[in-house]
């Protein structure tokens, strides 16, 4: 078997980071980061609630970038961790409270609700308010107003970024992920990434966990990229953790509320963080300064030996250009994506939903064999091509899939089987479900940042997004339909019509003779003037002796 050469391209410039993971040359992975005043993910704030909308069951807090941010009653209630460690948010959005209002058990007050609130304006009021729900077993949705009414002040965790017009979303379950170990500050729980698999290796690093030297009342959760290491590495990155979360500690001593009290680490020490594993063979980056950065986290959390696979990149040609990345880079955003034997998919991103349909193209034309056959394997090449795409363009929410009909239940299970194991590694949290009869495959993929398109471009500011604007002769016709109403009920000499060069062609070759019926019907002049800074659905009718229009 053909081994996999891994790269990871950092470009730094001025205004922009942007990272590349490639795959024998093959782009799987593409982020960018540029200056922004909003919020980022993993972010810690102190912040103070400003109200709370029961029939929303949330409150939106501010936390010192304008647009407040949405925190949902489930998401203010300490919560046990058993979750996936690879998400930067510990609590999944499944529901949390049942059909009655009342919490499920696991969502029960821990011993630390204390410090969540220890900054509040009414702290002596609402801690003694606090012990009575505390040493309930079971908490009412209805509780919340009055054990987080408006004007508390409490530590959130941004687990979702502005979208479009939507604020941030956050919670106080707070995480701080390492290389190896997340760690839960207000969380008494040993976990493990679900990723894990092997009962003895759960069981060994289960183990490790345990011996570590955790502060009480604090817990850890080891990520996937923690299988198979000793356990110093693990100390190490610990110790990384309680002196990053020393320093928040630090910051609530005399707090600005609201306030920024965590930053999460830039694209460059994420990446190394989250993407840099065993199997990469180098790290090729643009700058002096970027090459220093990285080889100093290398040497924190990986240790020499990491650090040595980073190069840094010389040459007067680009480095994304050097690497064949930029091509790739354009590929992204094209509407349809083809495929090996000749099929395509084509990504239509909605406002609800993304919609994937798969097409054979020439690709059946250019097989040969049965026809079933020929689905099949134009099936398994869309699959491979949507769980990538869905990675590169960083979109998500929820996504329906087209696939061509597949008559065999065998076939479907087979694509389906394929499709799990290809968004298995995403490092968003996916959920998939089986084809269905009519060869629908729905599935929803976590969004915590806007998607890379919306990143990179901003709506057509002569569609207004819409990708379509009206024809040459549906604008004729528009015209004469307001011709003939405002010749019917104004008189007048004259009727002078301004509009987009594009449309006076039309009018005065195929519509020539329209205009000059009109004209005698009405016993009225009409001329045309063409205006380049007329919009193209645009016109405008002016009596031309007094300036006023129609």
């Amino acid at each position: 078997m053909e081994k996999v050469r891994k790269q990871i391209i950092f470009n730094t410039e001025q205004l922009e980071t942007s990272c590349a993971l490639l795959s024998n040359g093959k782009l799987e992975e593409y982020h960018i980061e540029r200056p922004s005043v909003g919020p980022t993910v993993g972010s810690v704030y102190i912040g103070r609630i400003v109200n709370l909308e029961p029939s929303l069951q949330a409150a939106f807090v501010d936390i010192g970038i304008g647009k407040n941010a949405f925190l949902h009653y489930w998401d203010m209630i300490p919560a046990t961790y058993d979750m996936d460690a690879d998400e930067m948010n510990p609590l999944s959005e499944e529901s949390l409270v049942d059909g009655d209002g009342k919490a499920k058990k696991r969502n029960v007050f821990s011993e630390k609700l204390r410090m969540w609130l220890r900054h509040s304006a009414r702290r002596s009021k609402q801690l003694r308010e606090n012990e009575k729900h505390r040493r309930k077993k079971k908490i009412t949705a209805k509780e919340i107003p009055e054990i987080f009414p408006a004007g508390t002040e409490l530590l959130v965790q941004v687990v979702k970024g502005p979208i479009g017009t939507k604020g941030a979303r956050v919670t106080t379950n707070l995480s701080i992920p390492g290389r190896y170990l997340v760690l839960l500050p207000y969380a008494d729980h040993i976990g493990l990434s679900t990723k894990i698999e092997g009962s003895s290796e759960r069981s060994r690093l289960r183990k490790i966990l345990k011996e570590l030297d955790v502060p009480e009342g604090m817990g850890l959760i080891c990520r996937t990229v923690g299988e198979g290491r000793k356990k110093i590495y693990f100390q190490h990155d610990l110790d990384l953790l309680l002196d990053t979360w020393h320093r928040v500690e630090e910051a609530l001593e005399n707090p600005q509320v609201p306030a920024e009290v965590y930053s999460e680490p830039t694209l460059m020490e994420r990446s190394i963080r989250d993407i840099m594993t065993e199997d990469i063979d180098e790290i090729i980056v643009n700058s002096r300064e970027s090459f220093t950065v990285i080889t100093e986290t290398l040497d924190k959390f990986g240790g020499r030996r990491l650090s040595n696979k980073v190069k840094q990149y010389k040459k007067a040609e680009p480095i994304f250009e050097s690497y064949n990345v930029q091509t790739q880079i354009e590929d992204i955003f094209k509407r349809v994506v083809p495929l090996p034997g000749g099929g395509y998919i084509c990504i239509d991103e909605t406002e609800a939903l993304i919609a994937i349909d798969v097409n054979t193209g020439k690709g059946g034309a250019k097989r040969t064999g049965d026809q079933p056959e020929v689905i099949l394997q134009t099936n398994l090449e869309a699959a491979e091509a949507v769980a990538r795409q869905l990675r590169l363009r960083n979109i998500g929410g929820q996504v329906v899939i087209d696939f061509i009909d597949m008559r065999s239940a065998q076939d479907r299970e087979t694509v389906y089987k394929l499709m799990k194991k290809l968004v298995k590694d995403d490092r968003a949290k996916t959920h998939l479900l089986p084809l269905s009869r009519l060869g629908l495959m729905e599935m929803t993929r976590q969004r915590e940042h806007e998607s890379l398109k919306d990143t990179i471009y901003i709506p057509c500011p002569y569609c207004h997004g819409a990708g379509h604007i009206k024809s040459e002769l549906t604008m004729s016709v528009e015209i004469q339909r307001r011709l003939n109403t405002v010749l019917r009920s104004n008189k007048g000499k004259e009727i002078r019509v301004i509009m987009h060069p594009e449309i006076l062609a039309r009018l005065k070759n195929q519509d020539a003779s329209l205009l000059t019926e009109m004209e005698s019907r009405y016993g009225r002049n009409l001329s045309f003037r063409a205006d380049d800074s007329v919009h193209h659905e645009e016109f405008k009718l002016v009596n031309p002796a007094s300036g006023k229009e129609y």
